[in-house]
């Protein structure tokens, strides 16, 4: 027995693939729970141990799709089991990246719950049968898998995480709006206070209502700050997950041309793949040339969060089409 069947039977009988797949889901799971924490409390070691947990996460899932790689001999993105674990891969590495290159808590507490939760999708949710690997169909045995697949996923991650931070900047914007009442009140009464010759009983009289007008104007330019901050990480994010997208479309493309003979037949992965391409490239427009900020941009953003889901879930688990791996119909 040579040493290529060695590994294939040691590997058989320990399942060192699915020991990987669980740990690493747990210590997902430990990881977000300790980035929210880390976040609301600002304990400095649990994000240390979020950090480290991420990058053993990482580790663990690159071994589990190796495995797998040799097992099948191909690239494992054949089907939803295999796809949504590189998505969740893509989530980590994207993690991994930002941590090193911002050192933000708000980086791993959107990444890590998107990586657990397309982990345990894949691992809780999906059949075993659909976790089986199998060998390529006819369609599929071509050198654009790789280039293809990888890209739109790894658009996917990028262009997710931008879009959870756009909505996260609507969600402080929205909060931000509901105190501009008492914003306005609070410049009122500091101009009223200037302009008064302020006696010792006047301000005991006043005292309180000048200190909480004081932490409002304060609390709402922290706000405006995250605000700030979160449009930037998310103008950041897309415009590299925007490329990817546009290497994907094409490649596929490419790809299906020399599989079924046309370059496009609008089936509705490739329509809505377009329809996301659009969106993005409506956001990264208004944000290049128009410069806008706030509100705007941001709603174009979130809407791609949803297009990008329709696209990678939706109708794959319809069962319609070309692009799909079928199986509640």
């Amino acid at each position: 027995m040579n040493p290529v069947n060695y590994l294939d039977l040691f590997i058989m009988h320990t399942n060192i693939e699915y020991i990987f797949i669980n740990i690493s889901f747990l210590i997902l799971l430990f990881v977000t729970l300790f980035q929210w924490i880390s976040l609301c409390y600002r304990i400095d070691i649990l994000g240390r141990l979020s950090g480290k947990g991420i990058i053993i996460t990482f580790i663990l899932i690159t071994g589990s799709m190796m495995i797998r790689w040799i097992q099948s001999e191909h690239l494992p993105l054949s089907n939803l089991y295999e796809s949504s674990m590189f998505l969740s891969w893509s989530f980590c590495l994207l993690d991994i990246i930002l941590e090193i290159r911002n050192q933000n808590r708000w980086s791993g507490a959107l990444t890590a719950p998107s990586a657990m939760l397309t982990h345990g999708f894949a691992n809780l949710g999906l059949s075993q049968e659909m976790q089986q690997s199998a060998g390529l169909v006819p369609a599929l045995q071509s050198h654009w898998l790789m280039m293809h697949v990888s890209m739109m996923l790894l658009s996917y991650a990028t262009l997710l995480c931008g879009s959870l931070l756009s909505i996260s900047s609507l969600i402080i914007l929205y909060e931000n709006v509901t105190d501009c009442f008492a914003r306005k009140r609070s410049q009122n009464l500091l101009t009223f206070i200037s302009l008064k010759d302020i006696d010792k009983s006047y301000y005991q009289e006043k005292g309180n209502n000048f200190k909480k007008s004081f932490y409002l104007l304060s609390l709402n330019s922290q706000r405006c700050q995250w605000i700030h901050r979160f449009e930037q990480w998310s103008y950041q994010l897309i415009s590299l997950g925007f490329p990817f997208l546009t290497i994907g479309i094409l490649s596929g493309a490419v790809w299906a041309n020399e599989a079924w003979g046309s370059y496009w037949s609008w089936d509705p992965k490739e329509t809505w793949a377009l329809a996301t391409w659009i969106i993005y490239a409506i956001y990264l427009h208004i944000k290049i040339t128009k410069n806008w900020q706030g509100k705007g941009p941001a709603i174009v953003a979130s809407t791609g969060f949803f297009l990008v889901w329709i696209c990678f879930l939706g109708v794959n688990l319809s069962g319609i089409g070309l692009h799909n791996y079928g199986w509640l119909i």
